[in-house]
């Protein structure tokens, strides 16, 4: 070997083992099911004192995106290392997500190879709350957008139907309370030829394996007065999760991605 060849050796070669690969970011896109109540979220208060233990399933996303755990994910995650940045926000519908200007700041960040999850329906479905409500066909047209854009920038656009809330039972079995907006949302992914995570139904089924004892104690957020300080009075929401059931929800959009490559 000429000496040139020895030179290139010890200047370059070290900087190509020490290059390091660029993170994937998976952005989480939705509304208060998904959101992380810590850090940021309110700045100005206390997380322990005014929230917890009220906790989206983004919130703890990042504990699923360990170098063990992505690598069963190399269908849709091509590098080995990811930083979960988590947009969503409580009250917020696929209208207003957009309106607020949420999604152009994803949007502006957005990099080949990175992750959209958008999991919206609980507010868009709300008929009673104006300011937030979206027609079934209005979701739609917000989804396409969203799934459109985060093409047009080469990332991964993947929908997820609503989490399942605490309700309706009946003999046993969790059914499904969003209608024509789980429809929605299986429709345009299938129109669009998308990824798809079904976790209305996988929550369902997951809620139901457990038990509507259970989970109500355990997973949503329903405890008496006096044992939290942010809840006094206690709580009665069979919507929003405890840190248990954000867990296992957070487990169930893991499991979801993993089937995406089948």
């Amino acid at each position: 070997m000429s000496f040139k060849s020895y030179l290139f050796l010890i200047l370059f070669l070290p900087l190509v083992w020490f290059q390091q690969e660029e993170p994937t970011t998976v952005y989480l896109i939705g509304d208060s099911t998904m959101a992380d109540y810590s850090g940021d979220y309110d700045k100005d208060k206390d997380y322990m004192k005014t929230r917890y233990p009220l906790m989206g399933w983004g919130q703890v996303f990042q504990e699923n995106m360990s170098k063990e755990r992505l690598q069963p994910l190399s269908h849709i995650i091509k590098s080995d290392s990811v930083i979960v940045d988590d947009r969503a926000r409580g009250g917020r519908s696929t209208r207003t997500f957009f309106e607020e200007g949420r999604w152009s700041s994803v949007y502006k960040n957005l990099q080949k190879g990175d992750l959209v999850l958008m999991q919206f329906g609980h507010n868009d479905a709300a008929e009673n709350k104006p300011e937030r409500f979206v027609t079934v066909e209005g979701y739609k047209e917000y989804l396409r957008l969203y799934v459109n854009q985060t093409c047009q920038k080469e990332a991964v656009p993947v929908i997820l139907t609503p989490v399942s809330r605490n309700y309706p039972w009946e003999d046993g079995k969790l059914g499904n309370v969003h209608g024509e907006y789980y429809t929605a949302a299986v429709e345009v992914a299938k129109e669009l030829d998308v990824h798809l995570v079904d976790l209305t139904q996988r929550s369902m089924d997951h809620f139901t394996e457990k038990g509507k004892d259970y989970v109500t104690e355990n997973y949503f957020m329903n405890f008496g007065p006096g044992i939290y300080e942010a809840y006094p009075d206690g709580s009665s929401d069979n919507t929003h999760f405890q840190p248990e059931g954000a867990r296992a929800v957070a487990q169930l959009v893991y499991e979801g991605l993993l089937d995406l490559k089948d």
